[in-house]
């Protein structure tokens, strides 16, 4: 069986890391400048402590080689959603959603697929005031353009079993 499987920028990581790291400068400046019991100095320690929680945070994305997404010719399963995989016949469409410049692909399923973790109802109504489906795969993390991701996928709900491989092999290779 073919299988795909999608991976996360690590650039992604190194600039939440290298982003952090002049805000933890200036901290520990204004830590070492201020006389103890100030106000700067306490907003000096509370300045360090919170974006020294970007370093952890900036080195797991960076470095985490877990897939998010794998394609194969039965489905599509993301990690992200926490949900089973995401069968083609279950699929009726799937559009680009650009949400403040997070690009993901919206999926809209069909009844016979059941939602192992229901959505908060103030995010089911998040997701229909930006026009969004309950399953949203993101794609600003990936490898990969959300309108190819968005094609492919149309292409594969269009194709019967038997030829799904070789869509996925000219989409992938």
């Amino acid at each position: 069986m073919t299988e795909v499987k999608l991976y996360k920028k690590p650039l992604k990581g190194l600039k939440i890391f290298a982003m952090s790291i002049p805000f933890i400068a200036i901290g520990i400046f204004t830590i070492s400048k201020e006389p103890i019991g100030t106000t700067d100095y306490i907003m000096g320690w509370i300045c360090t402590c919170f974006f020294e929680l970007g370093i952890p945070i900036g080195l797991f994305q960076t470095f985490d080689r877990r897939p998010q997404i794998i394609i194969t010719e039965n489905g599509i399963w993301d990690r992200t959603t926490k949900q089973d995989e995401f069968k083609w016949e279950q699929i009726k469409r799937a559009y680009p959603v650009n949400i403040h410049n997070q690009k993901f692909v919206s999926l809209k399923l069909d009844k016979s697929f059941v939602m192992k973790k229901k959505l908060y109802k103030w995010a089911a109504k998040l997701n229909k005031m930006v026009g969004a489906q309950n399953i949203n795969l993101q794609v600003s993390q990936l490898k990969t353009d959300e309108n190819k991701m968005t094609d492919f996928i149309t292409e594969m709900i269009n194709t019967e079993r038997e030829n799904r491989s070789k869509i996925m092999k000219k989409h992938f290779n």
